[in-house]
C-alpha cells in the first residue's frame, strides 16, 4: 500500500489528449465528389476502350441491324428461287408425261389407221362394183330398235373408184309406217346430218318417231351440196 502511494507521488499525472483533423465539411464533400467523378470517368473510359478493342464502335448497332436485314432479304430471295424452281420442275415433268402419252396415242392411232386402211382395201376388192355410173353407193344399211319410239341406223357410204375425194352434202331419213291404221311417213332432215366423204364414210345415229306410230321401213337418201339426189337405199324392220 505504501509502495503504491509512493509511486503515485513520484510519477507525473497528465490527462489523455486525442488529435483530430479539423477540415471544414464543404472541403470534405468536394474531395469525395472528385473521387467519385474520377472513378466514373475511369469506368467510362475503360468501357469505351474495351468496345474499340473489340471492334464495336458507335455504329456497330446500326451495322448489325443492316446486316440482319440483308440476311433476311437473301433468305426470302432464296425461298422464292426454290419455289420457282420447284414449280418449273413440276411443269416440266407434267409436260414430259403428257408428251409421252400423246406420242404413245399417236403410235396406236397410226397402227389402227393402217389396219383400217387395209381392211377397207380388202372390202373394196371383195364387194362387187356398181353396175351404174353413180359416184356413190350405200352398203349395209341396218336398223335396230333402241328404245320406245327410237331407231338406230348404220350404213357405209362408199365412193366409186376413180371419183375425186372430198364429196360433200347431206342425207335425209324417210320413215314409213302406219298410225291408227292409216299410212304414215316422216322425213327427218337435221343440221347435223352432213357428209364429207373421202372414199368412205360410216353413218351411225338414232332417229325418233311419235308415239302410236309403227315404223315398217326407213329410206336413206344422200344428196350433194346442191340438194341433188345421189343415191337412196331402203331397209325394212
Amino acid at each position: 500500500m505504501r509502495w503504491k502511494l509512493l509511486r503515485r507521488r513520484l510519477s507525473v499525472s497528465a490527462p489523455r489528449v486525442t488529435v483530430r483533423s479539423r477540415l471544414p465539411w464543404p472541403i470534405r464533400w468536394l474531395v469525395l465528389a472528385l473521387m467519385m467523378g474520377g472513378s466514373a470517368a475511369v469506368a467510362v473510359w475503360t468501357y469505351e476502350y474495351g468496345r474499340e478493342i473489340a471492334g464495336l464502335g458507335r455504329d456497330a448497332g446500326t451495322e448489325l441491324r443492316l446486316l440482319r436485314e440483308e440476311l433476311e432479304r437473301l433468305r426470302e430471295e432464296h425461298q422464292r428461287a426454290v419455289s420457282v424452281a420447284n414449280a418449273a420442275d413440276s411443269l416440266l415433268t407434267a409436260s414430259r408425261t403428257a408428251q409421252e402419252a400423246l406420242a404413245a396415242r399417236v403410235k396406236v392411232l397410226e397402227v389402227e389407221n393402217l389396219a383400217l386402211t387395209r381392211d377397207i382395201g380388202f372390202l373394196e376388192k371383195m364387194m362387187p362394183a356398181p353396175t351404174d355410173n353413180r359416184p356413190l353407193s350405200v352398203r349395209g344399211l341396218q336398223l335396230q330398235a333402241d328404245g320406245p319410239q327410237r331407231l338406230r341406223y348404220q350404213a357405209l357410204l362408199m365412193q366409186a373408184l376413180g371419183q375425186p375425194a372430198g364429196l360433200k352434202g347431206r342425207y335425209d331419213l324417210v320413215l314409213v309406217g302406219s298410225s291408227d291404221g292409216k299410212p304414215w311417213s316422216q322425213t327427218v332432215s337435221r343440221p347435223n346430218q352432213t357428209i364429207d366423204i373421202r372414199q368412205y364414210l360410216r353413218l351411225d345415229g338414232v332417229v325418233e318417231y311419235p308415239s302410236g306410230v309403227s315404223v315398217r321401213q326407213v329410206e336413206l337418201r344422200v344428196l350433194d351440196a346442191d340438194g341433188r339426189l345421189l343415191v337412196a337405199e331402203t331397209a325394212r324392220l
